[in-house]
């Protein structure tokens, strides 16, 4: 009964879990949408009956529909008069500021950061911590390891089983050692506490075996790290 029971909910969780959260997305997108559609163009005016995701749907095509006439001469001309009006008020501009510098650096860096998973010795030397690879350090902290011979990388260290909160650490690049496993496979790893660990070789690796001597070891070998044997 109990290895039944166990087995049923390891199939029955995860689907009630991202159907919670799937429809708490779609409620949570209609209660701040609906309220500003007007009657005419809400569905629900020509039914009897409610539409779920009406709200995120109208909110998807509203913003995509921006942002093809921000792409042109007078949507530019307009979002420019708009941001000048903006960074004329003394606490509105810090707050759209910050903001917008924070969507512009995801959005440009979408392809890459976030997506590489790699180990850091932390939080003492001998003992490694799963980490996910954000970007190269830039500005001023760039600046400042650049003229001391350093190539730095930001790296955001969460930690279990939260990943969504965790500490930017710069660290060496060649202090990194990479991993082939996915951001979603690193995920699971931290929200599992280790126990859901990813299938190990995912994909044919470019690098030579090193008879006798784990993966990780060989890797660290070529960053010219030393690793303790077990």
């Amino acid at each position: 009964m109990r290895n039944n029971f166990l087995a049923g909910l390891i199939i029955c969780a995860p689907i009630a879990i991202t159907l919670w959260l799937t429809w708490s997305v779609v409620r949570w997108a209609d209660s701040w949408v609906k309220p500003y559609i007007p009657a005419r163009y809400d569905p629900e005016g020509y039914l009897n009956f409610a539409v779920p995701g009406s709200g995120l749907v109208i909110a998807m095509i509203f913003i995509t529909i921006i942002g093809f006439l921000g792409k042109n001469l007078i949507g530019q001309t307009i979002v420019q008069f708009g941001e000048s009006v903006v960074r004329r008020v003394p606490l509105v501009r810090s707050i759209y500021k910050s903001v917008k510098q924070i969507f512009e650096t995801v959005l440009e860096e979408r392809s890459n950061s976030f997506k590489k998973v790699g180990l850091i010795e932390y939080p003492s030397p001998g003992l490694w911590a799963l980490v996910f690879i954000a970007t190269d350090a830039k500005g001023e902290i760039a600046s400042k390891f650049n003229a001391m011979g350093q190539d730095m990388v930001s790296v955001f260290l969460p930690p279990t089983p939260i990943p969504t909160a965790g500490f930017l650490i710069f660290v060496p690049r060649e202090k990194i050692v990479m991993l082939d496993m996915s951001a979603e496979d690193g995920a699971k790893l931290l929200v599992s506490g280790g126990l859901v660990a990813p299938d190990f070789p995912a994909k044919p690796s470019k690098e030579p075996a090193v008879p006798g001597k784990p993966r990780l070891l060989a890797r660290a070998k070529k960053a010219d790290r030393f690793v303790a044997p077990e």
